[in-house]
């Protein structure tokens, strides 16, 4: 079965769009491809509300259970991450490892975090900020096949 998207006017297998229980056709009337367009461009273009809405959100009870139930699976996954992350933690604290003021991938001034190429190597760490931590991750995870 076909259908028309009402925003770009091409017809389009019903896969391709999103059900929508409200709908005559039990589908939404945009195509997948229109719904995540608009969606992009609602965050870029209210990114403030957008913060604010999923700050209150990420507060519900149900959500801070479900966050919590995934740490407890991703530490019990990866617990040499969690060791190297403490090991961290303890040695800036007592002093034998000292955090930079900036970035070792764009020299932002903002605040930065350790990044593991090996977690085995506990100390062995660069300093990226979130924004470069991020892409470094995206990139490496790409090459690789692993997302985290």
């Amino acid at each position: 079965m076909q259908k028309t998207c009402f925003k770009c006017r091409h017809t389009k297998p019903l896969s391709e769009f999103y059900r929508h229980s409200k709908m005559a056709d039990g589908h939404l009337n945009k195509c997948k491809s229109c719904t995540k367009c608009d969606a992009r461009i609602h965050r870029v273009s209210k990114i403030d509300q957008v913060n604010k809405y999923d700050r209150e959100r990420a507060r519900l009870d149900h959500r801070k259970n479900d966050h919590r139930e995934r740490q407890r699976q991703y530490r019990t996954k990866y617990p040499e991450r969690q060791a190297a992350y403490n090991a961290v933690a303890r040695a800036i604290k007592s002093g034998k490892l000292h955090k930079p003021s900036e970035c070792e991938g764009c020299g932002n001034k903002a605040s930065v975090q350790a990044h593991h190429e090996d977690y085995l190597r506990k100390l062995d760490v660069i300093w990226l900020c979130q924004k470069c931590h991020s892409q470094h991750h995206h990139v490496r995870d790409f090459v690789t096949g692993e997302w985290l």
